[in-house]
């Protein structure tokens, strides 16, 4: 594959599944610059790494997977869990928002978005994943290297504790 035939191929990817990997990455991290920054690496593990795919699954499923291990690594890395050390320090010293900055934030998260990142990762991954990105089971299965049995269990208790916790809060009550 030539130069030219890559870069075209990485601007096409890169405009279709930009904004979801963003979002995938997004839900991990939970902080929109670092999950722009893991994703804008992705593109370049696809870039250098592009001759070496062997379509053995979708270029959609590769450049998810290679998010998602981006985004473990960066939960395991010493950055990570420095800043997490920073942000916990920071509670402690009663550092907190007004009233009306907390409603506002509260406000733009959403609650029911909100609710989803309370549940545990294996949860939240596969809510995320059907219902955000919209894969098939087959595809999470694939994805993930779950059977789909795991996937279908995973994706059912999300969905479960996700109800509970909605009931519990009161989103959407009549």
């Amino acid at each position: 594959m030539s130069e030219n035939e890559k870069d075209l191929l990485l601007e096409k990817v890169m405009l279709e599944y930009g904004d979801q990997l963003a979002r995938l990455a997004y839900s991990y991290v939970k902080e929109q610059e670092i999950a722009k920054d893991l994703v804008q690496n992705t593109f370049e593990k696809c870039y250098t790494k592009l001759e070496n795919f062997r379509h053995e699954s979708t270029i959609k499923t590769w450049l998810y997977r290679i998010t998602i291990n981006e985004c473990k690594d960066y939960l395991k890395s010493w950055s990570y869990k420095k800043s997490r050390m920073m942000e916990l320090y920071s509670a402690n010293k009663n550092i907190s928002l007004s009233s009306e900055e907390e409603a506002m934030e509260k406000w733009e998260k959403g609650r029911v978005k909100s609710t989803i990142f309370t549940l545990p990762p294996k949860y939240r991954e596969m809510i995320f994943l059907y219902y955000y990105e919209e894969l098939t089971m087959e595809e999470i299965a694939e994805l993930l290297g779950l059977s789909i049995s795991t996937v279908k269990t995973r994706i059912s208790r999300g969905r479960e504790r996700l109800k509970l916790e909605m009931e519990r809060n009161k989103i959407y009550e009549q």
